[in-house]
């Protein structure tokens, strides 16, 4: 029966196709298709080419082409399948709210814009072979083709608004189960392997495999793969130990037993095969199935401005900021209900599997050129009401995953490398992360537990800024029953988080207070420019940066992107980064914007707003190397769990870091209230911590 679909919409498809090239029928009598305005035209003929161009696509994998094809012939169907929205051909793209809206008008244009996305998640289904998922977009462009022609033929008007708005919620709702019933599989079920058969089987001495995923490919995945062929075996063997042994070191310091788990969910870009390919087998060593699914493609799955995944380049990011926010189109109470059922009916289905899930192992990528993204009125935006249901949908959903995968039993790692677009030092960067990622833990681990040992004496500590960073806070600290067994800080090297170099605590909120400010900083890919937070009893009272012109519009992009549509956040974490190496090298490089959170946050002290590093893992009693339990696991919020667990959490954790050279003063005051200080004007001046200004003193001598 889905065979019989998808050669119907097919040929349907291509009949529209030839009927769109005919504006009037011989015998001067008006059509329906005739009738159709010249835009309209045009927006249904240009994406009925696209469809058109992935049917082929689908026959090309299916037939085995694909595999026996030249690296050039690859290359040009890549880019044919992305080259409409690329940023050169953006302006005049269906793909952009924009333009869409400019020729189409303001309601057609948003509504036919999202379609042509929605269309766009295609080029992943053609490549995984999945008919059936064609087959049901194909017959959404059609249902909403013929809405066009019945309404011309009957009444010589386009159609109602509304009716068309209608067949794409029917779509989203009618589809919603099963895409979340495949999406949950993907993560858990080891034998959705599309991705890692690719890996694991493929000839990856020849870049041509690349293109078997469907995913966007450019000079950066091939020279990236071409870096990775030319480093020496020890070398990828160091990374994907690294990554692995900080995947297992994480349970280990969670006092969480591994060997309860089974599956290992592979999080990566493309480029970087070679060592997931040995990260694979170190993994089975542990006794751990990988999992490795496609980042979200379609708007059944819930994409959104992240890739949560594997993927390849991304072809705009400017398109993929225009739809972070398609939802709105059609989120409401009825399909956030049909959403939560249906991920009930994919957890009980995948319980067992679910049981053994042990979180994933991430490799990030940074280097990439920073985007001047651009907030337009013609995208579509959450509503006031759709931001709290987007909310309550977070919260309730991340309490079933909780049921089903339990927070206190799993855990993930980390690790992050550069690509080429960080520019021409690129190998050298490269090197020197390979460094950063495997600086010498115990090291860390003592001069970090000096650090602790002194923080431990205090009742809050004191940031502030220097120069024009105007961070001035008071961070409150726990209270230690029996410091000989009780610490607030957590030593953490490389584990979870690599590289090494933090000590980190979930302050108490109430008496927490006070502004925090960077001049510029890059939070999920965007970049912010003076974002200031004030902060009363550890909660976001108020919020700004100077990114826009119009005041409103700043504030805006907090709320859409940091508080991710809350009122308001704790302070879920304090930290102070002790990753001077890591800092140097930014400066060194002239990276220091580029550098991934997962690094930028050991450069100093950092400030995460949403839940703690400890969110729904509570009650798991974790312990430093020198034995004593880490208490500070909780705050005001989180304890919330007790009696509401719906408002405990906030489903985010979004890392802030001051560098040490906007860094004036980290002091703890103690129970005498004495004053101690750690850091001054960017400079460890605690006993004990000489080793972490080394590299300064090495960046000083060597301008």
């Amino acid at each position: 029966m889905v065979e019989e679909r998808f050669l119907l919409a097919k040929e349907r498809i291509h009949e529209i196709k030839r009927e769109l090239g005919v504006k009037t029928i011989a015998d001067g009598t008006d059509s329906a298709v005739a009738l159709l305005p010249k835009e309209f035209q045009s927006y249904f003929s240009k994406v009925a080419d696209f469809i058109l161009m992935i049917t082929d696509t689908y026959r090309y994998v299916t037939e085995g082409r694909l595999y026996l094809a030249p690296l050039e012939e690859l290359q040009e169907r890549n880019r044919a399948l992305y080259e409409d929205v690329l940023p050169e051909n953006y302006e005049s793209s269906f793909g952009n709210p924009a333009y869409s809206v400019s020729v189409l008008g303001e309601e057609y244009g948003k509504l036919l814009c999202v379609v042509y996305a929605e269309m766009r998640s295609m080029i992943a289904y053609a490549y995984e072979k999945q008919q059936e998922e064609l087959a049901i977009r194909m017959e959404l462009f059609l249902e909403i083709y013929g809405s066009f022609l019945c309404a011309l033929t009957e009444t010589k008007q386009l159609p109602a608004y509304e009716e068309v708005k209608e067949i794409f919620y029917f779509f989203v709702s009618d589809y919603t189960r099963e895409a979340f019933v495949k999406k949950l599989d993907a993560m858990v079920n080891p034998k959705a392997d599309f991705a890692l058969k690719i890996i694991m089987e493929s000839d990856i001495e020849s870049p041509e495999y690349l293109y078997y995923f469907g995913e966007y490919i450019t000079e950066n995945e091939l020279k990236t793969w071409e870096h990775l062929k030319e480093l020496p075996e020890e070398t990828i063997g160091l990374m994907a130990d690294t990554y692995t042994e900080g995947y297992r070191i994480g349970f280990e310091v969670g006092n969480k037993d591994i060997t309860k788990k089974k599956t290992v969910n592979i999080r990566y870009c493309l480029g970087f095969e070679r060592v997931i390919r040995k990260a694979v087998l170190n993994f089975e060593k542990i006794g751990l199935k990988p999992t490795i699914y496609r980042a979200a493609v379609s708007l059944l799955q819930g994409k959104g401005l992240n890739r949560i995944g594997y993927y390849g380049a991304i072809p705009n990011k400017q398109y993929d900021f225009d739809h972070k926010d398609d939802q709105a189109l059609f989120l409401d109470k009825r399909l956030v209900q049909v959403r939560m059922e249906a991920w009930q009916e994919a957890y009980e289905t995948y319980k067992k599997q679910a049981a053994v899930f042990g979180g994933p192992a991430v490799v990030e990528v940074f280097g990439e050129s920073p985007a001047d993204l651009k907030e337009k009125k013609e995208a579509l935006h959450l509503s006031e009401s759709q931001q709290k249901l987007s909310v309550e949908y977070m919260a309730a959903a991340g309490e079933l995953q909780n049921k089903y995968i339990k927070g206190e039993e799993r855990s993930f790692t980390i690790i992050a490398f550069p690509t080429p677009e960080i520019g021409e030092d690129y190998k050298q960067i490269f090197d020197e992360v390979i460094k950063i990622n495997t600086l010498d833990y115990a090291l860390y681990q003592r001069i970090q537990q000096k650090i602790i040992d002194t923080l431990d004496l205090g009742k809050y500590v004191i940031v502030k800024g220097m120069g024009e960073n105007k961070t001035n806070l008071k961070i409150m600290l726990h209270i230690l029953s029996d410091p000989s067994k009780q610490t607030n800080f957590e030593n953490c090297v490389a584990d979870v988080n690599i590289p090494v170099g933090e000590v980190f605590t979930s302050p108490v909120l109430k008496g927490t207070e006070g502004i925090l400010h960077v001049s510029r900083v890059f939070l999920n890919e965007l970049e912010y420019k003076n974002l200031s937070l004030r902060f009363e009893d550890g909660m976001i009272l108020e919020y700004d940066c100077s990114n826009f012109e119009n005041g409103e519009e700043n504030k805006k992009y907090i709320r859409d992107n940091v508080l991710f549509h809350h009122e308001t956040l704790p302070i879920g974490e304090f930290a102070i980064g002790t990753n001077t190496t890591a800092y140097v090298a930014g400066r060194k490089y002239g990276i220091e914007d580029k550098l991934p959170i997962l690094i930028a946050e050991k450069t100093g002290p950092h400030f995460a707003v949403g839940d703690t590093c400890y969110s729904h893992a509570e009650e798991v009693k974790v312990y430093n190397p020198d034995g004593k339990e880490i208490i500070a696991r909780d705050n005001e919020c989180s304890l919330r769990r007790k009696e509401d667990s719906s408002k405990a959490y906030f489903n985010c954790h979004t890392d802030i870091t001051i560098p040490y050279d906007e860094l004036g003063e980290v002091s703890v005051v103690t129970k005498s209230d004495e004053v101690i200080t750690i850091i001054e004007e960017g400079r460890f001046v605690l006993p004990g911590c000489e080793e972490l200004n080394r590299p300064l003193d090495e960046m000083i001598r060597k301008p």
